[in-house]
């Protein structure tokens, strides 16, 4: 398995060397288009090789659906933490009943019930 990851991530980098190769040709990213940035008073543009700009929409575009994601299941991570509360709390509530049913037992019988 761990060669099957390792032929799998070479296999990636070697695709993705050769992206960047293909498109080395600088290109130009503008903020806004030009009428509506002199409109508002603000250009700006950067040149950048093509490679930079489709392997950073790439990584745009992963961290937008991690948080998108983490967002989601905010619910589920919630439940779960309260069901966790509860189970906690109801633990102690038995082990707080065993200890009044165990008053009047012999210590030992006591100490194994708590110990099952």
């Amino acid at each position: 398995m761990r060669y099957i990851r390792y032929a799998f991530l070479g296999t990636l980098g070697a695709v993705l060397v050769a992206v960047a190769l293909a498109n080395r040709d600088i290109v130009t990213l503008t903020l806004l288009p030009q009428a509506l940035g002199d409109l508002i008073g603000v250009n700006m543009s950067i040149s950048l090789p093509l490679f930079v700009v489709i392997f950073g929409a790439i990584v745009a575009g992963l961290l937008i659906g991690f948080v998108w994601e983490w967002m989601r299941e905010h619910r589920h991570r919630a439940d779960k933490s309260r069901a966790e509360r509860e189970l906690h709390q109801t633990r102690r509530e038995m082990r707080r009943l065993k200890g009044k049913q165990a008053g009047n037992k012999d210590e030992v019988l006591a100490l194994l019930d708590e110990a099952s």
